[in-house]
């Protein structure tokens, strides 16, 4: 490992202990609230079977918390470089939104390759501040979406990176083939099954940031109904 990357991944460390704050606090961007606020009620979009697999993650979550343990997330497809790191960074995002600590969202993929670009536009569009720390062929990018929050770095990475956890979190597949690939995630205490489409399949088409914007809108949707129904330990006295 060089020492660029070295250096971040202490940063990363660093990130993850400061998450512990109060995600009450947080002041979300107004483009992302403007963003979360618009779909909030397209929950009514999402089908029974795609909500049982959802109601899933809210019990995993909703027992973490109740427990006062970290609930940790990992979002898991092939490549780690376009679905998984969508769903990490809204997974990020709307436990701070909705006032729940103690999340920690994860992506991660049976290859390493790299946070694709379209992808990155896609989050730029829904209000998100996104920086590249560097031109390499697997970049590190910081994604913000808070005024007061840390950034979330994001790059393409395995199961086994050392920057994710190592065990008694939710593996979430995000495609067929991760689950085909990965039949054991290890250290996964819970898997849930919850595919989307890949965008990838409109690279270079004139349907190319529709189809991106699309995954990104029902990757938040599909989380905000997670989020929404999860009630902090404080709700619930």
């Amino acid at each position: 490992m060089n020492v660029y990357y070295w250096h971040v991944l202490c940063c990363i460390a660093i990130s993850t202990a400061s998450m512990l704050k109060s995600a009450t606090d947080v002041s979300i961007y107004e483009p992302v609230r403007a963003y979360i606020h618009k779909i909030q009620q397209e929950h009514i979009k999402i089908t029974e079977e795609r909500k049982q697999r959802l109601d899933k993650v809210i019990a995993f979550i909703q027992a973490k918390l109740d427990n006062n343990e970290p609930a940790h997330l990992m979002f898991v497809c092939t490549h780690n470089s376009r679905r998984s790191h969508l769903s990490q960074i809204w997974a990020q995002t709307l436990a701070a939104y909705y006032g729940l600590d103690g999340v920690r969202a994860y992506s991660a993929g049976t290859e390493v390759t790299a946070f694709n670009e379209r992808a990155v536009r896609a989050l730029q569009r829904a209000g998100f501040a996104i920086r590249k720390l560097s031109e390499q062929t697997n970049p590190i990018y910081t994604v913000q979406y808070a005024h007061n929050a840390l950034p979330i770095h994001v790059f393409s990475k395995l199961v086994s990176d050392t920057t994710n956890p190592s065990k008694g979190f939710c593996a979430i597949m995000n495609c067929s083939q991760a689950e085909q690939a990965c039949p054991v995630v290890p250290g996964a205490v819970m898997r849930v099954s919850l595919p989307y489409d890949d965008p990838k399949e409109f690279d270079g088409m004139p349907q190319e940031e529709k189809q991106y914007d699309e995954c990104c809108r029902q990757i938040a949707r599909e989380l905000i109904y997670v989020f929404s129904q999860v009630r902090s330990p404080k709700e619930r006295k």
